[in-house]
């Protein structure tokens, strides 16, 4: 569903990612590891036309999409979550969620699974997404970047700040979108994260940066026993 091969990026003089490579297929959860500053959201942000690159391809389907503004792949079915979640404080959460269909035909509806996943987002449809806990931004968040139903959902460190119950509950939401999507079809999932154990808990495959390259990778299952715990630890 999605390739990245031998991407560069700079900022100013600075090398930061260094030829990376990973691929995400609909049905897995491919996680990216690895400690602070070593590019895990530059990455994101390059994947999304947010920061160009200098070198290498990204692929949706096989079609080069490097050269795409940001508006453009969103509508060819790649949802962002931003670090820090990125909420609108100031739109209810109905309005938030309608901000998440921008790249769909007018008119088109919020999907009703959403409510589903996010029970707590129905509650609160009324009520402005500033005055929602972070865990409650955090799933208007997912929410938001679920509603044009995307093939590729794209996460960066969802669970920063959020209370461990959230955290579960993000966790199986996540699991559940890569066997069925929001439209019943599988979804790629790309997941940068430093909770360790919630990382090891979904991944099918996983991914470690270390300095802006891919230093290891491989089935979530081998990464307790290739040691990826200690690799990311500070």
């Amino acid at each position: 569903m999605l390739q990245i091969q031998d991407v560069h990026q700079y900022y100013g003089g600075s090398h930061i990612l260094r030829g990376v490579g990973l691929e995400v297929r609909p049905g897995e959860i491919t996680v990216v590891l690895g400690r602070n500053g070593v590019g895990k959201t530059t990455l994101l942000k390059c994947l999304m036309g947010l920061v160009p690159i200098r070198r290498g391809t990204i692929a949706l389907d096989g079609q080069p999409i490097a050269g795409w503004p940001p508006y453009r792949r969103a509508a060819a079915g790649i949802g962002y979550v931003p670090q820090g979640r990125e909420i609108f404080g100031r739109l209810t959460v109905h309005e938030n969620l309608m901000m998440g269909l921008a790249s769909r035909p007018a008119h088109t509806a919020i999907p009703a699974v959403l409510y589903e996943l996010f029970p707590i987002l129905a509650q609160m449809r009324r009520r402005r997404g500033g005055d929602l806990s972070g865990g409650q931004q955090q799933q208007l968040a997912i929410a938001r970047a679920l509603a044009a139903s995307p093939r590729v959902l794209v996460l960066d460190e969802p669970t920063e700040g959020i209370q461990p119950n959230i955290i579960q509950a993000i966790g199986e939401v996540l699991r559940r979108l890569a066997r069925e999507g929001v439209d019943g079809r599988p979804m790629a999932i790309l997941l940068v994260e430093q909770y360790y154990d919630f990382a090891q808990a979904l991944a099918d495959r996983y991914v470690v940066l270390e300095r802006g390259e891919v230093v290891d990778a491989g089935a979530g299952h081998e990464m307790a026993q290739r040691g990826v715990r200690q690799r990311i630890a500070i």
